[in-house]
């Protein structure tokens, strides 16, 4: 009888019903994970001093993570349509682990890259899956601020990456410490969401070639979300590489200090998220993407001519309070306009993550170019601004 309820539930490609808390909780837990991608920043700062890199060649490291969500995520869409998507991010955690353990093995520069070359593949299978993940235990009218929930579990992982890496380097020497511990987490997550049970979706969503996927960027509003991601993240990851740098540059103070930057980035963003999901419950979402884009142009324009350290904290401070709902607003407004493709749409979206390896390389020839940071920020406020104009269009319309 109830098996006959549950057929009748799922013809039209719907679960009979949303899971409870039980199976919200280690979907989230998965956002602590994604978290682990964004130790990319704090670490290139500790690679470039390592091996005496320049600007240029050490944001290489955030290219050697998020090139690859320019070349799996669609492929990772499809791959949900054939595995299911709970599968999709099992596979992304094992992945995840072995990238993580790759320093264990030799702490040279190839050793690194590669070791962050497999946590970005990893990340990859693990934001395309995840997000549409969570709208099988979730309602349609909780989507957004759930999605901003684990947005802001995401930032609590993101927040501790430089916390334990100045910790490991100021009291063992050997900031890369941090692997193994990230390896185990990951290791907890992937048990925890195995022993979860997850009614996925019965509708099986057809995508027969790789040019009818990139046929969804026809759809207008669909590829100025997707630009959308694409300049978030990179306003994400180059915060995390820069903040730092401005620091060291204007007031002389060591990375070991500097480093901590990034981390008052993510609790700002941290406490963002925490406020966006009680908010976005009850506001509209375009009203708070206009809001949130406007802070973000306020604060590149305050980095950009901060003399001292209290100026420069605030700039980061405000950067990531406003840049913390965005990324669920965007991806919730693209789920929202083609339902009926969600993997397909999410694994577009989470291509534009690739904006973290386009846009810190091109902020370190900018910083290069102009012998300062004045040229990072400039992109960084280039990127903002062109949240202001999609929020802007998007209130009108």
């Amino acid at each position: 009888m109830n098996r006959d309820k549950m057929m009748s539930a799922t013809r039209n490609g719907q679960p009979a019903q949303k899971g409870g808390i039980s199976h919200l909780l280690p979907i989230l837990f998965g956002f602590f994970i994604m978290g682990f991608v964004d130790v990319v920043g704090i670490a290139a700062n500790y690679v470039k001093q390592d091996f005496a890199l320049s600007d240029s060649l050490s944001n290489l490291l955030p290219m050697a993570v998020f090139l690859w969500f320019l070349v799996f995520s669609v492929p990772t869409g499809m791959l949900m349509n054939r595995i299911g998507r709970k599968r999709t991010v099992l596979l992304s955690m094992i992945v995840t682990v072995t990238g993580l353990l790759i320093p264990l093995l030799a702490y040279t520069l190839p050793m690194i890259l590669l070791a962050f070359a497999m946590i970005g593949i990893g990340n990859t299978l693990l934001q395309v899956a995840l997000n549409p993940l969570l709208t099988n235990v979730v309602s349609r009218e909780r989507l957004t601020s759930s999605l901003t929930a684990g947005q802001f579990v995401k930032a609590v992982s993101s927040f501790l990456g430089p916390v334990i890496a100045a910790f490991a380097s100021t009291a063992f020497h050997d900031w890369h410490l941090l692997f193994p511990m990230f390896a185990g987490i990951t290791v907890l997550s992937f048990i925890w969401l195995l022993a979860t049970p997850v009614q996925e979706d019965s509708r099986q969503e057809q995508t027969s070639t790789m040019a009818a996927c990139f046929s969804l960027l026809g759809d207008r509003m669909i590829f100025l979300y997707f630009l959308g991601i694409l300049t978030l993240v990179g306003i994400d990851v180059g915060m995390n590489v820069s903040a730092p740098r401005i620091l060291m540059e204007r007031t002389g103070m060591p990375l070991e200090q500097a480093g901590y930057a990034a981390s008052i980035y993510f609790v700002f963003k941290t406490a963002g998220t925490f406020l966006g999901a009680i908010l976005l419950a009850k506001w509209a979402a375009g009203k708070c993407y206009f809001v949130s884009a406007i802070a973000a142009v306020a604060a590149m324009v305050l980095l950009l001519f901060a003399p001292g350290a209290g100026a420069i904290y605030a700039g980061v401070a405000l950067a990531g309070f406003a840049c913390a709902n965005i990324f669920s607003i965007i991806f919730s407004f693209a789920l929202q306009r083609r339902p009926e493709r969600s993997n397909e749409v999410s694994g577009l979206m989470i291509m534009g993550v690739a904006g973290g390896a386009v846009f810190p390389f091109l902020m370190g020839l900018a910083s290069d170019a102009a012998g300062a940071q004045w040229g990072a920020i400039f992109v960084l406020l280039a990127c903002c601004g062109y949240h202001w104009m999609l929020a802007t269009w998007h209130r009108g319309s």
